[in-house]
């Protein structure tokens, strides 16, 4: 059973970074893909950035430029740096993780196409 472990969220002011951790037990030797996500209070869940088995990444209109999606691959961690921070990026910060080599783009932006989730770490960014 896979299991997913995020951690590195905090309190910041606008402008500001943090960087997320998501450390992954259990099977890593499947090809995989992972994606980190976000939901605000009351709020849908939200795709941040996906990156797939053999490291190419995607990211959604609300991180380009901004945020940075990696793996370590050998650490079985998933990261997300997250630069110039915005009051509007409050939210708890999930990663997610599917056996699957490649991604649908389309697809990969509904949690449904997700099966495995780990508990969040909340980011709030004050003005």
């Amino acid at each position: 059973q896979v299991q997913l472990m995020e951690s590195g969220g905090g309190s910041v002011n606008s402008g500001g970074s943090l960087r997320l951790s998501c450390v992954v037990s259990g099977d890593t030797y499947t090809p995989h893909c992972m994606a980190w996500f976000r939901q605000a209070p009351g709020e849908e869940h939200e795709a941040v950035a996906t990156v797939d088995s053999i490291g190419q990444t995607s990211y959604t209109d609300s991180a380009k430029g901004r945020f940075t999606i990696s793996r370590d691959v050998a650490q079985s961690t998933l990261y997300l740096q997250m630069n110039s921070l915005k009051p509007e990026d409050t939210a708890m910060y999930y990663c997610a993780l599917t056996y699957r080599s490649y991604l649908s783009f389309d697809g990969s932006l509904s949690p449904a196409y997700w099966p495995h989730w780990g508990q969040g770490t909340q980011v709030t960014v004050s003005p």
